[in-house]
């Protein structure tokens, strides 16, 4: 949990979106949403050093453009839309998860000596946010990350995210759609309309 600290965007602009100024805080949840195609993803890409970008993203007092990429996506985590396995086992993806995340989510203990290949894409959704909130980020960058699961494994994906994004303190950008989703798990919603930035009022 070191470099804790609000997650900010200075000027940061990518395709055709405006320049973003945004700061987010510890411990606090950031909705985004907007139409397909309008930049989400590539926003979160920038922010993770994955995309070319103008203008400056911080952690904290800690500056993007002076930190190795590498070193940068560790800190600030993204876990995109589509995970990517590269062994073909999911314990070897996974350093000893606690069993209370496992179970928080759904997950047989079993499930780590799966092949990856057996996996239904709710299964890997929910194993890709473990993996990497094992890792121990400091800000979170969640691309619609219960997109493939049900209503019933939804909030449960989203009552172990609260807690350990309360518990942990991380700055985190959530893609959601899903209005009542927003409502349950963030304060602030803001929605990509006309390349720009715009806060939506939350209901009460």
């Amino acid at each position: 949990m070191s470099d804790l600290g609000a997650l900010r965007l200075e000027s940061v602009t990518v395709g055709g979106l405006h320049p973003v100024e945004l700061v987010v805080a510890p411990g606090e949840i950031l909705c985004l949403s907007g139409p397909s195609g309008s930049g989400k993803s590539r926003l979160l890409r920038a922010i993770a050093d994955l995309e070319p970008h103008g203008g400056e993203v911080w952690l904290g007092d800690r500056a993007q453009s002076a930190m190795p990429g590498h070193h940068w996506r560790r800190r600030v985590m993204l876990v995109p839309a589509e995970s990517h396995w590269w062994a073909d086992s999911v314990g070897e993806h996974l350093a000893a998860p606690d069993p209370h995340d496992l179970d928080a989510l759904g997950l047989d203990p079993m499930v780590l000596e799966w092949q990856v290949s057996r996996l239904s894409s709710g299964e890997k959704q929910r194993l890709a946010l473990l993996r990497a909130l094992c890792r121990q980020p400091s800000a979170l960058l969640l691309d619609e990350p219960t997109a493939n699961l049900d209503d019933a494994t939804t909030r449960r994906v989203e009552t172990w995210l609260l807690e350990k994004v309360r518990g942990c303190g991380w700055p985190v950008i959530w893609v959601a759609h899903d209005r009542a989703q927003i409502g349950r798990v963030a304060r602030r919603h803001l929605r990509i309309r006309d390349n720009r930035l715009v806060e939506v009022e939350q209901s009460a």
